[in-house]
C-alpha cells in the first residue's frame, strides 16, 4: 500500500508521526495470532479477527495502521486495521476478493481459516489520523478500512467530520451499518449504480479552510482527490493499494541502477556488494532467503529494514520527506544507498 501526504498549493506541511527508531523493533518482529473470526460483510468483503492464543493484550494501535499477514500459503499481503483501538484483545482486518489480483484475497476468502494461527507484523502506521479542527473522509470501496477507524475515533471524540464513501453498488460496501450507527447520514454513502460518481470537487470545496482530507481507494478516487485538493489548498493524505505510475525521469523508473555500494547485514555476518543493475532486496536475498517482502515495488511496506549506519536513497511511495530524513529505517525492495557503505539489522 502506498501513502502520500500532500500539502496541496498553499497548505501546510504535516509533520511526521511515524514511530521512532526506539520503536523499530516491535513494528518489525512477527508473532503467531490465532484467527477468531471470518465474517461475511459485504458481497466480496469478509472480516478477519485475531486474538493472541493465550489472550493476552496485543500491542496498541492508531487509526491507519495496517498488518503485515503471512499467509498459509507464505504470502505476505498488507491490511488496514479496521477495528476499534480501544479493544486490546483483537485485531480485526478486512479482505475484498479480487479474483484478478496475485492471490492472497482468493486464498484468505477460500481457505478455512478460523481456528489457525497467522504470523503477524505491526501494526505499522504511514498513515496515522493527525489532529486537525475538521475532517473530510473519502472512501471507495476496500478504502473504507481504514477510514472507518478514523471515523470511530473523530466521532468518539466529538470532533467535526464529513464522509463521502462510493462503491458499485449497496451489496458491494462493506460496513454500511456501523458508519451510519456513528453520525454518518444516508446521503454520504452513495453507491455508484444509484448515483454515479461520487462529488469528491463539490465536498472538498464545501469543507472549512483547515479541514485535512484523508483519501482511501481506487485510483481514480485518489486522483480526483488530488486535484480537488490543488484547486483548494486543503492538505490531503492519501493511502493507495498499488504504486502510482512513475513519471518520466522519476526515481521510481531508476529501480535497480545507481551507484555501487556495500551492505553489510549485521545480525547475518556477512557484507555484500550491490552492483548498479541489482536491486537491494535481491542481493540481500542471496544470504537471507527468509527476509519478508512483497510487492517489490516500495508501496506496501513488507520489507521495512532498520538502517544501524549509512545513508540510506529512499525511492518507495511511503515515507514522508520527514521519515526520509530521519532515516531510521529503509524499504530495501527499492531503497539504495548514498553513502559508500549501509549497514542493516539483519
Amino acid at each position: 500500500m502506498t501513502v502520500a501526504t500532500t500539502p496541496a498549493g498553499p497548505a501546510p506541511t504535516v509533520p511526521s508521526s511515524a514511530a521512532p527508531a526506539t520503536d523499530a523493533d516491535a513494528r518489525l518482529t512477527a508473532r503467531a495470532l490465532l484467527v477468531k473470526q471470518v465474517r461475511a460483510e459485504a458481497a466480496d468483503v469478509v472480516s478477519i479477527t485475531l486474538t493472541d492464543p493465550d489472550g493476552a493484550e496485543l500491542p496498541e494501535w492508531q487509526p491507519g495502521a495496517h498488518l503485515d499477514l503471512t499467509l498459509p500459503s507464505g504470502r505476505i499481503r498488507q491490511y488496514s486495521l479496521c477495528g476499534d483501538p480501544a479493544d486490546r484483545r483483537s485485531y480485526t482486518v478486512a479482505v475484498l476478493r479480487e479474483v484478478s489480483g496475485r492471490g492472497g484475497s482468493v486464498e484468505l476468502h477460500d481457505t478455512a481459516l478460523v481456528g489457525r494461527t497467522l504470523d503477524v507484523r505491526g501494526p505499522r502506521n504511514h498513515f496515522e489520523l493527525r489532529p486537525a479542527p475538521s475532517y473530510v473522509f473519502l472512501a471507495g470501496g476496500i478504502g473504507i478500512t481504514p477510514i472507518l477507524a478514523m471515523v470511530r475515533q473523530v466521532a468518539r471524540e466529538g470532533g467535526s467530520w464529513r464522509l463521502l464513501y462510493g462503491g458499485r453498488d449497496c451489496r458491494h460496501m462493506a460496513f454500511v451499518d456501523e458508519l451510519l450507527a456513528l453520525g454518518a447520514a444516508p446521503g454520504q454513502i452513495l453507491p455508484q449504480d444509484v448515483h454515479g460518481l461520487l462529488d469528491l470537487a463539490g465536498a472538498v470545496a464545501q469543507a472549512p479552510s483547515d479541514a485535512v482530507v484523508y483519501a482511501c481507494g481506487p485510483e481514480g478516487l485518489l486522483r480526483a482527490a488530488e486535484e480537488a485538493c490543488e484547486r483548494t489548498g486543503h492538505t490531503l493524505c492519501l493511502e493507495r493499494f498499488g504504486s502510482q505510475a512513475p513519471k518520466e525521469g522519476s526515481v521510481a523508473q531508476e529501480i535497480g541502477t545507481g551507484e555501487q555500494f556495500e551492505v553489510e547485514l549485521r545480525r547475518t555476518g556477512v557484507t555484500l556488494v550491490v552492483p548498479p543493475d541489482r536491486t537491494l532486496l535481491s542481493v540481500v536475498l542471496d544470504v537471507a532467503p527468509s527476509v519478508p517482502y512483497s510487492c517489490e515495488e516500495g508501496y506496501c511496506g513488507t520489507c521495512e529494514t532498520k538502517v544501524l549506519e549509512g545513508v540510506a536513497d529512499h525511492r518507495d511511495d511511503i515515507f514522508t520527506p520527514e521519515e526520509r530524513a530521519r532515516g531510521a529505517t529503509m524499504m530495501i525492495c527499492v531503497g539504495r544507498s548514498k553513502s559508500p557503505r549501509l549497514v542493516l539489522d539483519l
